[in-house]
């Protein structure tokens, strides 16, 4: 899901990457410190100097293609930990993209909407 409207937001997120330091804590195959069945089907980190709504920096999900960019945000909601992210995908496939997916839906069991970069 995109439109028009979307694309300044987008400009602004592809800033804050550009300028911010990828921190990789959970890399692709190990897993969650909370979930022991759930395994990172690719990178997951933050965003070095930035705060999302939990107080953290702002998620990132990161793939192999390294000349993508931002390729869209994942929304989410936890209902058990009663809080709503916003989690960048970055450099991700189309496949990565769909693992993602599944990952937050299937596994970590919080619901997700994807919104694709203009």
């Amino acid at each position: 899901m995109t439109d028009a409207s979307s694309e300044p937001f987008f400009e602004a997120l592809v800033h804050l990457v550009q300028t911010s330091e990828v921190v990789i804590d959970r890399p692709r195959g190990t897993t969650h410190p909370r979930i022991p069945n759930a395994i990172y089907p690719v990178d997951y980190g933050y965003l070095e100097g930035t705060m999302s709504a939990d107080g953290d920096g702002i998620d990132v999900f990161v793939g192999t293609d390294g000349s993508a960019g931002v390729v869209a945000i994942l929304l989410t909601v936890d209902r058990a930990k009663r809080d709503t992210e916003v989690k960048v995908l970055l450099n991700c496939t189309p496949g990565e993209v769909s693992k993602v997916q599944r990952f937050v839906k299937d596994v970590l069991k919080i619901g997700g909407l994807l919104v694709e970069k203009p």
